[in-house]
């Protein structure tokens, strides 16, 4: 099936390139919504560049995707979800990247009845649900998920104390809410909190707050590149305690732009990171074997897990699609109200990122197969054994 469906996306894209039109032949519209420009454009890129890999048909209709870009701006997010939903009039919405891209439109997508289905970090997306929540689904591991993780770890090593360095958003709120609840649990204390704005060039103050408050270990809770700058400003300034970063640092230019300079940090993440090192007997290896192949074959690079995301969302579209068709035709409001229903029927779908498993309560799904303990060593990603 992803073999076919590859096949097909890239006669089509050669199809439109030859200037024809694909508009009387899609039925199913999906618009796009990445940020391949900006600060946070190595999160939009892969995202981006997934898009050609995505099924271009599911039981007998056409699916037409409509990629806009949003320049990492949360204003333009809003311009670009409103004209797909009032203009191009799409059944659903992949995107947008950012976690404070998608605070904002949550709304508009409510309004319209059109479900979303967002590739971001923070779970706020989801969590708690709410009757606007509801048409929101999230490709990416819940914070707590990925939290528990992080902490189990910290634990059984003995972690004691831990500073935070947080974005100043939603990403970095739901981080310190998570992990500050989860951590004193288990008798680990917060000794100092600190946050910064993505586009910051300097930590630091911040960085120097952190090292007066020595502690056994630090979190990093940022997404993309902005997950380096704390880092490394620890490191310049001295501190050699235990680094942790969340799934926001799962992309491969953390490692090149962090250097001898991240070694040793530990994350929790998906298995894209270390496939070579996961037993065959993974129920997403295969879906994350395929899909990094597609995905270099076409843009000559391996793909951030940030590209699986969104790849993801194409899979639980083509699950949930054909159920949709029961409960009305493509571009109407019983066919978006019927494909809200079907993804939040998913069960048991094998993905990039882990095994879907969709709840009315549960909108991003992942369980332990969604996550791996994994740490940098000698510049590459390696499991924790």
């Amino acid at each position: 099936m992803f073999a076919k469906n590859l096949a097909v996306s890239l006669l089509l894209g050669a199809f439109m390139a030859g200037g024809a039109s694909t508009q009387a032949l899609a039925q199913v519209k999906i618009g796009v919504v990445s940020s391949s420009t900006g600060p946070i454009a190595l999160v939009g890129i892969p995202q981006k560049n997934s898009v050609p890999l995505l099924p271009t048909s599911v039981a007998g209709q056409t699916i037409q995707y409509i990629p806009l870009d949003d320049g990492s701006d949360p204003t333009a997010t809003v311009s670009a979800f409103k004209k797909l939903i009032t203009e191009d009039k799409v059944d659903a919405i992949i995107g947008p990247s950012g976690s404070p891209n998608a605070m904002g439109v949550i709304q508009f997508v409510a309004e319209a009845g059109v479900p979303m289905l967002a590739p971001v970090g923070t779970a706020a997306v989801v969590l708690p649900m709410t009757e606007q929540k509801k048409w929101v689904f999230k490709t990416t591991q819940n914070d707590d998920l990925i939290a528990a993780a992080l902490i189990d770890h910290m634990a059984k090593t003995g972690i004691k104390t831990v500073g935070f360095i947080g974005t100043a958003d939603p990403y970095g709120d739901n981080w310190l809410k998570v992990f500050g609840e989860g951590a004193a649990k288990r008798n680990i204390k917060l000794v100092g909190s600190e946050r910064f704005q993505r586009q910051d060039t300097s930590l630091t103050a911040q960085g120097l707050k952190i090292l007066s408050a020595a502690p056994d270990a630090v979190l990093i809770a940022a997404p993309g590149s902005s997950s380096v700058l704390p880092q490394i400003t620890l490191y310049d300034q001295g501190y050699r305690g235990k680094i942790y970063q969340t799934h926001g640092a799962a992309l491969p230019d953390f490692l090149k732009l962090g250097g001898k300079k991240v070694e040793g940090t530990i994350l929790a993440a998906s298995l894209m990171l270390v496939l070579d090192q996961v037993s065959d007997s993974h129920p997403s290896k295969k879906a994350a074997t395929d899909y990094v192949a597609a995905y270099e074959k076409l843009n000559g690079s391996k793909p951030a897990t940030f590209g699986a995301n969104v790849f993801d969302a194409g899979l639980l579209l083509e699950r949930a699609i054909p159920v949709a068709l029961k409960g009305g035709e493509p571009g109407s409001p019983a066919f978006r109200s019927a494909l809200r229903d079907a993804l939040e029927q998913v069960k048991e779908l094998p993905a990039t990122q882990g095994v879907y498993n969709l709840t009315a309560a549960d909108h991003s799904g992942f369980d332990e197969r969604g996550r791996e303990l994994i740490t940098v060593s000698g510049g590459k990603w390696a499991l924790v054994k």
